[in-house]
């Protein structure tokens, strides 16, 4: 899994790469100071996932595009500080494929950088709070010029769906999985953007569906 990180910040390099150094797979191929940094980049390296802050200094976000028509298998895994949601809409439809804010924990933003690198989409919590919170549906956003790839669940999100469907809570799952209760959260808002439910209910209903549980287990319960 080869990255770039492309950020305006040195310090913020430096700890990007500091976390990404934590995930065997990964390995930092370059960095960039700005966007024309960047597209020398990728011209000079083979890469699978972008790492992006395109509000820092010396970067825009129309560098997105335009490594995407000379790369177009790259993938761009945004990071940056809190934006509107008409900002982060923006950036999703100039390419960006993942989003996280910088102050996501390292769970969290190493997930996102695992997933975007295996062609999902990955949006923490905060990123689709503000999405919604100005009744933007994230399945409604144009995509398809950029990817014919459809939204799949990860093995991750999988295995939480079970795990809602037998009842666990998030603190619960959080538990048995060692993750953070805020990582849990994370993973169910993305499950029922990509389901397209609204509650609990609509993921259990997939689970059944799909036969990833048993009808059983509910028809019985409580006998």
């Amino acid at each position: 899994m080869k990255v770039v990180i492309a950020d305006g910040n040195n310090l913020m390099r430096i700890g990007l790469r500091t976390i990404l150094n934590t995930l065997q797979p990964v390995k930092v191929v370059g960095e960039a100071k700005s966007s024309e940094e960047l597209l020398e980049c990728l011209k000079s390296f083979t890469t699978d996932v972008v790492l992006i802050d395109y509000t820092s200094d010396n970067f825009e976000i129309d560098v997105i595009p335009k490594a995407l028509q000379k790369s177009p298998n790259v993938r761009f895994l945004a990071i940056t500080p809190e934006q509107s949601a008409q900002t982060l809409v923006n950036a999703l439809r100039s390419g960006v494929q993942s989003y996280v804010k910088k102050d996501c924990d390292l769970g969290e933003i190493l997930d996102a950088v695992q997933e975007t690198a295996k062609g999902k989409k990955f949006f923490c919590g905060q990123i689709l709070e503000t999405i919604q919170r100005a009744s933007i549906d994230v399945n409604d956003i144009d995509f398809d010029s950029f990817t014919c790839e459809p939204i799949s669940l990860s093995e991750r999100e999988v295995q939480i769906i079970k795990m809602i469907a037998e009842g666990l809570t998030n603190a619960q799952i959080a538990e048995e999985l060692f993750l953070s209760n805020h990582t849990i959260n994370t993973h169910r808002k993305n499950i029922l953007s990509k389901l397209g439910v609204k509650n609990t209910a609509g993921i259990v209903m997939y689970a059944v569906k799909t036969h990833l549980v048993s009808p059983n287990k509910f028809l019985f319960a409580g006998e």
